[in-house]
């Protein structure tokens, strides 16, 4: 057994160093957007299988809603609260229900040791886990909005606008269950926490402003997915008013971005725990 010097083995390693041209050059860190698409399709091909179901539930949901509402609800501004809450109601209950559930589990699995581990920035995490479960909000918004404006008898030829209003809402509320997820202490508050939040949307979205007292009506002016409602709402009517129109859209989109921003701190901070 022979027994190599230390010297040796570090001259032999500065040696090599020196053939080489230097100290090593760590690769250049990770950029968003190529992270973020990487998350992405990664969450949309593990949540394929898994999540269409409970977009049949969360569509044939909203759908029921409406047809119960429709024994009480005849038209006019009514009905148009009815549609758009019903159909955002499929959004909230995938981005922001399904969601806190995911990151709630993620979070106590051990799940986010993985992702620590990936050289990807944590807004990328935070946004292609959302990004992928908004998406799957698509089909059953739109089969819900057109079997809505036909049970009630109200126009489609605005249904266009649900092109934004589902990114924006879908955007706010998957921030919301992403922090709820993330901050919650054990995974099933995180289910309570969503399962409230979906019933919030629910309550406050479906039913018509008019009819709620003025306390509930604050409370409704503070969900995110109210202003998605209103702009949805809004496309419905003779001549719809595309400027507030367009405001309900930007405090959707201003809410949708500062509560991904909470999203990626509370995923952070659930990191390094």
């Amino acid at each position: 057994m022979s027994v190599v010097p230390a010297e040796a083995l570090s001259g032999g390693a500065l040696a090599a160093e020196e053939r080489a041209g230097g100290p090593a050059v760590l690769g250049p860190r990770a950029r968003l957007w190529p992270s973020l698409g990487a998350v992405y399709r990664a969450q949309l091909s593990r949540a394929r299988v898994a999540r269409i179901p409970l977009l049949f539930v969360a569509t044939f949901q909203s759908i029921g809603i409406m047809i119960l509402m429709r024994g009480v609800v005849d038209g006019g501004a009514e009905a148009q609260a009815v549609v758009a809450g019903s159909s955002v109601l499929v959004v909230a209950f995938v981005a922001l229900n399904l969601l806190a559930q995911y990151f709630g589990q993620l979070r106590a699995g051990g799940g986010l040791d993985h992702y620590a581990t990936l050289p990807v920035p944590p807004a990328a995490v935070v946004l292609g886990a959302a990004g992928a479960y908004a998406s799957f909000t698509v089909p059953g918004t739109v089969v819900t909005a057109v079997f809505g404006c036909v049970l009630f008898g109200l126009p489609l030829g605005n249904l266009w606008v649900l092109a934004a209003v589902i990114p924006l809402a879908g955007a706010a509320l998957a921030g919301l269950g992403a922090a709820l997820g993330l901050l919650a202490p054990r995974p099933e508050l995180a289910t309570l926490l969503g399962q409230l939040g979906m019933s919030a949307a629910l309550l406050l979205g479906v039913l018509p402003a008019d009819r709620l007292p003025d306390v509930v009506r604050f409370a409704r002016d503070l969900l995110p997915s109210t202003y998605g409602v209103e702009a949805f709402a809004r496309t419905f009517r003779d001549d719809p008013d595309w400027a507030f129109v367009l405001g309900d859209l930007a405090v959707c989109a201003g809410v949708g971005v500062a509560s991904l921003a909470v999203a990626t701190w509370a995923y952070r901070r659930a990191a390094v725990r």
